[in-house]
């Protein structure tokens, strides 16, 4: 399946603010509910201004929205590019369902072959 070419830099930036560890805990914290840079700095042995620019990537992806509330800038996530993630995983469920069926039905046949000569 072609996807048209925005949503193939959605998915792009998507996949790619994933790859990194730290975002994907960022990510995890975000869901359960809106949190500071300051907040989300805590649990990591990295300064602010890291954790601002892995903030950054994930902002430029869509994952995480930042708003105001006083003097608070919370960050939330922002799950839709993740949805368009899973829908693009989605694709190759079939495949892997295929290959586990193969090789369940050859351990099948090992394991009755090795029976057989018991």
């Amino acid at each position: 399946m072609k996807l048209l070419g925005y949503e193939d830099e959605r998915l792009d930036a998507t996949f790619a603010a994933l790859a990194d560890p730290t975002r994907r805990a960022i990510l995890a914290r975000l869901a359960s509910g809106a949190a500071t840079v300051t907040e989300l700095a805590a649990p990591f042995a990295m300064s602010q201004p890291a954790i601002s620019k892995h903030l950054k990537v994930l902002e430029r992806a869509g994952l995480v929205s930042r708003g105001r509330d006083a003097q608070r800038r919370p960050c939330r996530l922002e799950a839709r590019p993740l949805k368009a993630a899973t829908d693009w995983l989605e694709n190759y469920r079939d495949y892997w369902e295929e290959n586990f069926r193969q090789l369940d039905s050859l351990l099948g046949r090992l394991k009755a072959d090795e029976e057989g000569r018991a």
